[in-house]
């Protein structure tokens, strides 16, 4: 049986181990599947019409409206092919370390509608990495005090 391009992005985007979302100019959350309800605590129900700022720290929420603002202006943006690492917010309030990367999303005439986001939670790389930097200045300390 033959599936359709839109039938077939519908069932990689369900069934993704990442998260993805989209959002529109407005910064309202217009696609969540269910690995992002898994990796922030929000059903769809309650993320879908939201604002980005659902799952964005409260200080760095300037900073990346900002951003977004200047990215809507010029139609460019610095990470196109970059993976980012940002600190997010779950539903409980814990924040989560986070890769990942963004998809600008054009009309046919070119203009930017909005942006969708492939995530992944590396919250316990991250720690383990703070870890064992910490352990390493502990044994540099000891090296230096001999």
């Amino acid at each position: 049986m033959q599936r359709t391009a839109s039938d077939l992005s519908a069932r990689i985007v369900a069934g993704s181990p990442d998260a993805i979302l989209y959002a529109d100019r407005s910064g309202l959350i217009r696609l969540w599947n269910a690995a992002a309800e898994r990796m922030f605590g929000y059903s769809p129900a309650e993320a879908l019409g939201q604002s980005l700022d659902l799952i964005i720290p409260a200080g760095l929420r300037e900073r990346h409206w900002d951003g977004w603002r200047r990215v809507l202006e010029t139609g460019t943006s610095g990470y196109d092919s970059a993976l980012l690492s940002v600190p997010a917010q779950h539903k409980s309030g814990r924040r989560i370390s986070c890769e990942f990367s963004i998809v600008m999303i054009k009309d046919e005439a070119g203009r930017l509608n909005g942006f969708a986001s492939i995530m992944r939670d590396v919250t316990s790389r991250w720690e383990r990495e703070k870890e064992l930097k910490a352990r390493l200045a502990a044994l540099e300390e000891q090296r230096n005090q001999l």
